[in-house]
């Protein structure tokens, strides 16, 4: 009796966690900022595995060359600045694609500014999603894909909605 009370409470605490995670991403489309964060150039050869496209944004290669002058500034060579995780700061243009401030260290925002969360391995930086899935036989929709739509909440949380042409025109199903 009591193992079955222990795998009920420990299946109910399971079911709780995934459906609050849940709730938060679905909040995040919802309510999130959108920006578009643009897509960097990659090899057309591999563009497509599987039924995926792999993603690498110009932002985070840009954070990454920031972080690797920072790091090799001279001032401490066994130390590296940028910690492994962290927030970058953007400033969106006029049509909304994220450009690359700074480092987030603490500082109050400018008007318009955003933070956007990254995470460092090695000497990549990985902002988001880096992959998209599609439905099998859909690959041609999303290769003309330029920008990675995101919603972002106030504290640089961003989760991936759509993939954008040139023109920010949606490209296939978006998530919202």
């Amino acid at each position: 009796m009591k193992r079955t009370v222990v795998l009920f409470a420990g299946l109910a605490v399971v079911l709780l966690a995934v459906t609050a995670l849940v709730l938060r991403q679905e909040r995040l489309v919802s309510r999130g900022t959108r920006l578009y964060l643009e897509l960097a150039p990659r090899d057309p050869r591999s563009l497509m595995e599987g039924d995926y496209m792999r993603l690498d944004y110009r932002i985070a290669r840009e954070g990454r060359d920031l972080a690797r002058e920072q790091d090799d500034d001279g001032s401490d060579p066994d130390h590296e600045r940028w910690p492994a995780r962290g927030t970058l700061v953007v400033a969106p243009d006029e049509r909304g694609v994220a450009r690359l401030v700074r480092r987030h260290e603490g500082e109050t925002l400018a008007a318009g500014e955003r933070l956007l969360r990254y995470r460092r391995q090695g000497s990549s930086l990985h902002v988001g999603s880096d992959a998209w899935y599609f439905q099998e036989g859909t690959a041609d929709v999303y290769a003309s894909a330029r920008y990675g739509e995101v919603a972002v909440s106030d504290d640089g949380h961003v989760l991936l909605v759509a993939l954008r042409d040139g023109e920010l025109r949606v490209l296939g199903t978006p998530l919202h």
